[in-house]
């Protein structure tokens, strides 16, 4: 079930170019020559079934880092990129389905990895909001230089804020803000430790052990995440970009407080609370894409 911002939730009131540039490089590979758009819905995920519209690029951004993603091709020059969140990928279940929804509605998208993530080239970095906003930077103009027009970025969790990021210093007609976080001073005691400012400042990082895998924060990374300004970002958004956050009310990773935040400060606006949902719309998918559909749909008229 969707909520609208006009709605309150218990205990909270919701407010309302040239591709040939040595910046570039473009590699095709076509999987069959079928062009049949199907895709189905199984246990709330959306299954791609035309891998002949997919086409693997990569593109060199301007620090000489490869980025891969994938190009789902409905013939359309209009396009939506598509990006990841904290330590995923391109290939993220979410990611993968969204990609298959514009797909089946004749939208292209494109999928790809943030540098230091998934198969794109460099280092990872922990914060590196700034570093992303220029990979996204690099694909929308190389994006452009194939003669394909970006109608709207859309980001998951710390992609969500990466968004915002972007069209708080370029201009982009839309973003989907899915799950983004307003505080990017929250959640960090979570995976960092009580005590985190204290020992990144005696040891200069920390070694982080987790499940997929270990990472190491630096005190430049942290730094470069805790003066990161949301607000005062958000506050820089041309009002003429449409803004659209999707949050679910379930989600203990980012709290739908954070998108109530957004919805105050984001001039051109529009808030989607997806009840029940988590952090990942594990049980939700089809009504995220049905939310985030509804909104390109829209932004393409």
């Amino acid at each position: 079930m969707l909520i609208s911002s006009n709605l309150v939730l218990p205990n909270v009131a919701i407010q309302n170019k040239n591709p040939f540039s040595p910046f570039f490089a473009l590699q095709h590979v076509r999987f069959s020559s079928s062009r049949i758009h199907s895709i189905k819905f199984k246990r709330n995920l959306v299954v791609a079934q035309n891998p002949a519209m997919q086409q693997k690029i990569t593109i060199v951004n301007k620090r000489g880092e490869k980025l891969f993603g994938v190009l789902h091709d409905t013939g359309s020059a209009k396009i939506v990129v598509l990006c990841h969140g904290f330590r995923a990928s391109k290939e993220n279940t979410m990611m993968v389905n969204l990609a298959a929804a514009f797909e089946n509605e004749g939208i292209s998208a494109f999928r790809f990895d943030f540098s230091g993530n998934g198969e794109s080239e460099g280092p990872f970095h922990y914060g590196n909001y700034s570093g992303e906003v220029e990979d996204l930077r690099s694909v929308v103009e190389y994006l452009s230089g194939v003669n394909r027009s970006t109608v709207a970025v859309l980001g998951h969790s710390k992609g969500g804020s990466v968004v915002l990021l972007y069209a708080s210093k370029y201009d982009t007609g839309a973003v989907v803000n899915v799950c983004g976080r307003y505080d990017l001073k929250g959640g960090i005691e979570e995976r960092l430790g009580k005590d985190f400012l204290e020992t990144i400042k005696k040891e200069g990082y920390i070694d982080v052990k987790t499940k997929t895998g270990d990472y190491r924060v630096t005190e430049e990374s942290l730094m470069e995440r805790l003066n990161t300004n949301m607000h005062e970002a958000c506050l820089s958004i041309d009002k003429r970009c449409r803004v659209l956050t999707v949050h679910g009310s379930a989600d203990k990773t980012i709290s739908v407080h954070d998108a109530l935040e957004f919805d105050k400060i984001i001039p051109n606006h529009r808030l989607q609370i997806i009840e029940g949902a988590d952090h990942r719309f594990s049980s939700h998918q089809d009504e995220l894409a049905s939310a985030v559909l509804s909104f390109i749909k829209e932004c393409l008229q």
